[in-house]
């Protein structure tokens, strides 16, 4: 049995969880936890032992100064509570750590423990995976759910997923089998610009998340990030025309394949999201700030850019298969 001491009554409490390492591409899923915990000041209450779920050779812990003192920080799983007040209010539980070593099933179990505690009634996983997408236009997110149920009425994808899976596969599943409810958010990063952070991505991980709970998120500085990000990658790609012909052939692609969308709900959406933080009356700047913005200067457009000319041309991955990005690294299921 968990027992949460001096943590109060929450209101319709939704979990967020985002989690390092091989679901987390450019950080942009572990970097939207971080933005919701600072933005809304989260207290942390739990943190999971690093010692039953941690190799720490793999992900070593860290030696600081603290006013002469030196501590010791291990690597694990921490848990904190935001409060969201408005006409809507909303409490947050956010689940911010790295995707564990070993003894996924009892990792699972804990975190569920908690989710039934708290009385959680939605379980938000975010992830980020490499795909084969150009950086100029918006980031492409996909929520999925392994609950045909959940699917139709929160207009999501029904997963069909099968493969090799990480922890954010695991998780969902382990909620659809707790009676849960859990859905996955996963935002592409364009490929040849994968390194962190990528404020583009976290931007469109947010944006969606505040649809999908109706919730109005700050952004802070995010759209100022992610408009110099997209700048600064534009900027790299005009001086190799190569990576800029390749860009130009995503670029071409995926307006293709995307011009009967061009409208519709996805302007719905944006109208929507518009109408909310206008109304919000939120700090000026942050009326905008919806996923087809860019920014934060990059200093990467290949992993090894003195080993090959050209970016390679992973397969186009399947909208209902965030795994399929062509790539080992930042590779996702659900």
């Amino acid at each position: 049995m968990i027992e949460l001491e001096g943590v109060p009554e929450l209101v319709d409490p939704v979990m967020v969880a985002a989690f390092e390492g091989w679901n987390d591409a450019g950080d942009a899923a572990s970097t939207a936890v971080a933005h919701l915990d600072r933005e809304w000041k989260g207290e942390v209450f739990a943190a999971l032992d690093a010692e039953d779920y941690y190799d720490f050779q793999v992900n070593r812990p860290t030696v600081w100064l603290d006013g002469g003192v030196r501590k010791i920080t291990w690597p694990t799983t921490r848990l904190s509570v935001v409060r969201v007040g408005g006409d809507k209010p909303r409490d947050l539980v956010l689940v911010r750590g790295i995707e564990p070593s070993m003894r996924w099933r009892s990792f699972c179990n804990e975190l569920l423990g908690f989710a039934h505690e708290l009385g959680v009634e939605l379980v938000v996983i975010l992830g980020a995976l490499l795909g084969d997408t150009p950086h100029t236009r918006p980031v492409p997110v996909s929520g999925v759910t392994s609950d045909a149920d959940l699917a139709r009425t929160m207009e999501l994808e029904e997963t069909k997923y099968e493969g090799p899976t990480g922890i954010v596969g695991i998780l969902q599943e382990a909620c659809t089998h707790a009676g849960v409810p859990a859905v996955s958010l996963w935002a592409a990063v364009p490929h040849y610009v994968s390194q962190p952070p990528n404020p583009k991505a976290t931007l469109a991980l947010l944006n969606r998340l505040e649809d999908l709970i109706d919730l109005r998120i700050p952004l802070g500085e995010l759209p100022e990030d992610a408009r110099a990000w997209q700048l600064g990658v534009d900027q790299l790609a005009a001086e190799d025309s190569e990576v800029a012909e390749y860009v130009q052939s995503l670029e071409e692609a995926r307006d293709t394949a995307e011009l009967p969308e061009a409208s519709g709900e996805a302007i719905a959406r944006e109208f929507e999201r518009y109408l909310r933080r206008r109304d919000g009356g939120g700090p000026a700047g942050q009326t905008g700030g919806h996923a087809t913005e860019s920014g934060d200067s990059a200093s990467y457009l290949r992993d090894n850019p003195t080993d090959r000319t050209r970016p390679p041309k992973p397969q186009r991955p399947d909208p209902a298969d965030p795994t399929d990005d062509g790539s080992a690294e930042g590779s996702s299921e659900d």
